[in-house]
C-alpha cells in the first residue's frame, strides 16, 4: 500500500467518524451538530490542501527518479513558492547538474582514452572478465597480423604460432620479450584495471624490431669498418711485397724455383680471398638507400631462374611456376631487389640435396612473392636465430646473406617471413609487396 493510499484511507476514516458523531447530535443538540458540520468542512479543506502539498513532492520524486533511471540528466524543476518544496527542488537540481557534469567529463575522458589507444604505436588487447579478447587497437592488429574480426572473442592462448604460447603464459609483472622468426621482436606486458568493481586484464605489445636492428647495425658497422680498413691496408702491403719477391725466383736453383713460386701464388691467393671475405661484410654496411621505380617482378624472377638453371639441372631440381596473370609492377630498387631474390633462390636451392622442387608463386591482390622448397625444414632451435647477423648453419657460411636480404626488404618497407609449414613440410620465403602502376599507366 502506497503512502498516498494510506493518507486517503486515514482522511476518509476520520471524516466518517466525525460525520457519524454529527449525525447523532442532529436532534439532541442542533448547535453542536452545526459546529461539528463546520469542523467537518474545515478539516476536509485542510486535508485536501495537505494532500496537494505532499503529493507534489511525491510526483517530483517519482519524475526525478524516472529521469535518473533513464539517464536523462537534463530535466530540472522550477521553484513553486513553498519552502520545503523549493529546498527539495534546489537539492535535486544541484544533484542533476553535478551528475550531468560528471557524465560529460567521463564521456570526454573515455573518448580521449579511446583516441589515444587507437593512435598508440603499442598494441593493446583488452580482455573481458573471462579472459577473452574484447577489444584491440590497430597497432595490435599489425603486431598479430590478423584482423580484429578473427581476434575478438578468442583467448590469447588461441592465437597462432609463438603468440599463443607466450601470451597464454603472460602474467602481470616484468615484460617478456617475444621473438618471431628471428626478425620481429616485441615486448609483451600484462596488467589489470577495475571495471564495475571486478578485475579485468589488458596486454600491451611494443615492437622493438626497428630499434634493435638500428642498434645492431651501428655496432657491427663500426666493427666492420675498422676491420676492413686495417685488413685491406695490410693485405695491400703484403701482396706488394710478395709480388716483389717474384724477381728473386730467377736467382734460385731450378729445383727450388717451382716451390718458391707456388708458395708466393698461394700466399697472394689467400690474401685475395681474405680481402674478398672482408669486402662482403663491407658491402653489407654500405648498402645505399633504395632508388625505387616501377619494375616487373615477374621478369626479375625469370631472369634469376635463367641464371640458376644450369646449377638446378645438374642437381635435378625442378622449378614450378604459379605467377599471377600479366606483369606485376612494383616500386623498388631493381638492383637491390634482384640481389635479394637471387640470395633467396640460392638459399632455397642449397637447402635441397638432389631431385627436389622449387616453387615460385606470386599474387596480385595482395601483391606477394612466395618462394618454396621441399628440402629439410628449418629446425625449431634455428628459427629464432634467422636473420641474425653473422649466424649461419653452413659450414663455411659468413652469415651475411639473410642479413642483407633483411636490410634490403626493410629499406623497401616490405613485410616478409621465412618458416617451414608443418602441414606441407615446405619452407617458404614470403614477401609482401606494395604494387605500383606500370610504365605509362
Amino acid at each position: 500500500m502506497t503512502l498516498r493510499t494510506k493518507y486517503i484511507l486515514f482522511v476518509v476514516l476520520i471524516h466518517a467518524a466525525i460525520a457519524g458523531l454529527a449525525f447523532q447530535l442532529r436532534e439532541s443538540n442542533l448547535v453542536l451538530f452545526l459546529g461539528t458540520e463546520a469542523l467537518l468542512i474545515v478539516t476536509a479543506v485542510i486535508s485536501a490542501q495537505l494532500y496537494r502539498g505532499f503529493v507534489r513532492p511525491l510526483n517530483l520524486i517519482a519524475a526525478g527518479t524516472e529521469a535518473i533511471r533513464d539517464r536523462d540528466f537534463t530535466m530540472k524543476f522550477l521553484p513553486v513558492g513553498q519552502t520545503e518544496m523549493d529546498q527539495l527542488i534546489g537539492t535535486y537540481n544541484t544533484m542533476i547538474d553535478e551528475l550531468r557534469q560528471e557524465r560529460v567529463s567521463q564521456h570526454e575522458k573515455s573518448f580521449l582514452l579511446e583516441r589515444l589507444i587507437d593512435a598508440s604505436p603499442a598494441g593493446i588487447l583488452l580482455l573481458d572478465f573471462e579472459g577473452r579478447i574484447q577489444g584491440l587497437n590497430p597497432a595490435a592488429e599489425r603486431c598479430l597480423q590478423l584482423p580484429a574480426a578473427r581476434l575478438l572473442g578468442q583467448p590469447p592462448t588461441a592465437l597462432p604460432g609463438e603468440w599463443g604460447r607466450v601470451l597464454g603464459q603472460l602474467e602481470p609483472g616484468p615484460p617478456q620479450v617475444v621473438q618471431l622468426s628471428g626478425l620481429q621482436t616485441y615486448r609483451a606486458s600484462a596488467s589489470h584495471f577495475l571495471d564495475r568493481g571486478f578485475t579485468r586484464r589488458f596486454i600491451v605489445l611494443e615492437e622493438l624490431t626497428q630499434e634493435l636492428i638500428r642498434q645492431e647495425k651501428q655496432a657491427y658497422e663500426k666493427l666492420i669498418r675498422m676491420m676492413s680498413h686495417e685488413i685491406n691496408n695490410s693485405i695491400g702491403a703484403v701482396n706488394s711485397i710478395l709480388q716483389s719477391f717474384r724477381y728473386y725466383a730467377g736467382q734460385l736453383a731450378e729445383d727450388d724455383r717451382a716451390d718458391f713460386t707456388e708458395a708466393l701464388d698461394v700466399s697472394v691467393q689467400r690474401n685475395t680471398h681474405l680481402a674478398n671475405f672482408i669486402a662482403g661484410f663491407a658491402n653489407l654496411v654500405r648498402l645505399p638507400p633504395p632508388q625505387p621505380r616501377p619494375v616487373d617482378v615477374h621478369e626479375q624472377l625469370r631472369a634469376i631462374c635463367r641464371l640458376l638453371q644450369v646449377q638446378s639441372d645438374k642437381r635435378g631440381i625442378k622449378w614450378h611456376w604459379q605467377l599471377a596473370a600479366g606483369p606485376l609492377y612494383v616500386d623498388l630498387d631493381a638492383q637491390q631487389m634482384e640481389q635479394a631474390l637471387l640470395n633467396i633462390c640460392k638459399n632455397a636451392l642449397e637447402a635441397i640435396d638432389h631431385d627436389g622442387n622449387l616453387w615460385v608463386r606470386t599474387t596480385a591482390r595482395p601483391a606477394e612473392i612466395i618462394i618454396e622448397n621441399d628440402g629439410p625444414g628449418i629446425a625449431p632451435e634455428v628459427q629464432p636465430q634467422l636473420f641474425t647477423p653473422f649466424f649461419s648453419t653452413k659450414r663455411d657460411g659468413q652469415g651475411i646473406g639473410l642479413t642483407m636480404i633483411r636490410d634490403i626488404l626493410l629499406q623497401h618497407g616490405f613485410a616478409f617471413s621465412l618458416a617451414t609449414d608443418a602441414a606441407t613440410g615446405r619452407t617458404a620465403f614470403r614477401i609482401g609487396l606494395a604494387p605500383a602502376e606500370g610504365p605509362g599507366r
